[in-house]
């Protein structure tokens, strides 16, 4: 048990790693509608593991409620979100393709900036594997192995082109490969970390498990509504980004149901 608990914290990060190390073979920054298209993908993967992986999970857990069943999912959904909102206010950092950065004023580097947002998009996605490891770990029986390997495996796709979307801009602006490729690992970094510390958490806070799954859950789909559905449809109106969305959310689906 222990091997696939450190298995599937792996490997959403060596998606990311991955992607990053794209920065050494390709030449070019990743053409505008190529990053609409993964960034399509990207909110995909993340919606529907957000469904199939975390609210699904909660909901099932709950089913001694009754009608009130939804109660857990709900009041965990709302309160993932505010703790993004939260973040969002309180860190600094810097989104692609903008030079107005969010958050309270700061002296930070655009680089640390730009690295701080990445980092602000994998914090969820950490909790998100390590509560579904946890509930493995500790949980009644609602999370099989195979499931929770399917949410990792899902993260880690959608972590390929989002090491790449971090790295190849910053080669593009100056950074030379090996301290662009360390911005983008570094990005992804949180997600083995936030994963390890929810897991140990969670030990201690298995009667509410439901409400972890869900706050997973909604920390996810703050990123997906506040940043990645905004990029993928910004600039001139293109479509791309929409039909990866559909096809990222259907591969995530097809994985959860079929390993799950």
């Amino acid at each position: 048990m222990l091997a696939n608990v450190v298995e599937g914290i792996a490997i959403p990060f060596l998606g990311t790693s991955l992607g990053a190390a794209c920065v050494f073979f390709m030449k070019k920054e990743l053409n505008m509608m190529v990053q609409r298209a993964l960034t399509g993908f990207a909110a995909g993967v993340m919606t529907a593991a957000s469904v199939w992986s975390l609210l699904i999970p909660a909901i099932d857990q709950s089913e001694k409620l009754g009608r009130l069943a939804f109660l857990p999912a709900a009041v965990g959904f709302m309160v993932g979100i505010l703790f993004l909102l939260a973040l969002d206010r309180l860190i600094p950092h810097l989104h692609m393709h903008t030079d107005k950065p969010e958050g309270p004023k700061s002296s930070l580097r655009r680089t640390t900036m730009l690295v701080l947002a990445v980092t602000l998009h994998n914090l969820p996605e950490g909790m998100a594997v390590g509560v579904v490891y946890a509930g493995l770990l500790y949980g009644d029986g609602k999370i099989t192995a195979a499931g929770a390997l399917a949410l990792a495996l899902g993260i880690a796709i959608q972590n390929f082109p989002k090491g790449a979307i971090i790295s190849m801009p910053l080669k593009a602006e100056g950074v030379g490969r090996g301290r662009s490729f360390g911005a983008g690992v570094l990005s992804g970094a949180v997600e083995p970390v936030g994963a390890v510390l929810v897991i140990f958490a969670a030990g201690a806070l298995v009667p509410i498990m439901p409400y972890l799954l869900s706050f997973a859950a909604g920390a996810m789909m703050y990123v997906v509504v506040e940043e990645l559905i905004p990029e993928m449809s910004a600039g001139e109106h293109s479509n791309v980004g929409t039909i990866l969305f559909a096809v990222g959310f259907t591969v995530m689906m097809m994985l959860d149901v079929a390993l799950g």
